[in-house]
């Protein structure tokens, strides 16, 4: 158990978390299940780190949000100028980073709206950084601070996102591999400033934003 807030991280046993409701006898045997990244899908990483880079090197070159290509925020900077990647770094390792990220337009609805759905079960699914002083607990507070302590229980930090079972996979990062050549979700594309001008190869799908119908991406999944 991880205490934020004063408050155990653990949902009570026997109450009804964020999963979603179940019929009498579900849906091929087990509900949906759902796996959503943090940073950049329901938290506003690339604003965060811009307003806080800016603010604390208002004299250096920053790159601007509508510039930004390639999912390695720090890899750009390290082009823009010699020095500057170790700089961008600085700023997620910050206390507090992750925490003060402010949530994505409609995240906060749309994932508690999701939840509710019958047959579905949802998770945030997020990688750590290796600098790891700050960044898990802030990824809990965060969740409980804008989804509620009951999404404490469906959290999963990874570095490997592979190994996780699920049907689907939102998430904003292009690429993702790791030690299962053939994960058993389907990643869905999260639109984001990185990530606009990748060109998905069929039958690759996008979710653009939370103001999209992401339940009719939800049903595609679901046995007819």
């Amino acid at each position: 158990m991880i205490r934020l807030g004063g408050r155990c991280a653990r949902w009570p046993r026997g109450a009804a978390g964020p999963a979603g409701r179940r019929g009498a006898a579900g849906r091929a045997g087990r509900a949906l299940r759902v796996l959503l990244d943090l940073d950049g899908v329901l938290a506003d990483f690339e604003g965060g780190f811009l307003r806080k880079f800016r603010a604390r090197f208002p004299d250096l070159p920053f790159v601007a949000l509508e510039d930004r290509r390639g999912f390695w925020l720090s890899e750009q900077y390290g082009r823009l100028q010699p020095g500057l990647s170790e700089k961008a770094i600085s700023i997620w390792e910050s206390e507090n980073f992750f925490f003060d990220l402010e949530p994505l337009p409609g995240a906060v609805e749309a994932v508690k709206q999701m939840a509710s759905l019958e047959d579905t079960d949802v998770f945030i699914c997020t990688s750590p950084i290796q600098m790891y002083k700050y960044c898990p607990y802030e990824k809990y507070a965060w969740v409980e601070r804008h989804l509620g302590p009951g999404f404490l229980d469906h959290m999963v930090l990874t570095r490997d996102k592979t190994v996780i079972s699920a049907d689907l996979l939102i998430d904003d990062r292009p690429d993702i591999t790791g030690a299962e050549p053939n994960p058993s979700w389907e990643h869905v594309l999260f639109t984001a400033c990185h990530n606009r001008h990748v060109q998905l190869l069929p039958p690759g799908r996008r979710l653009h934003a939370w103001t999209d119908d992401w339940r009719a991406l939800l049903d595609s999944k679901r046995p007819r």
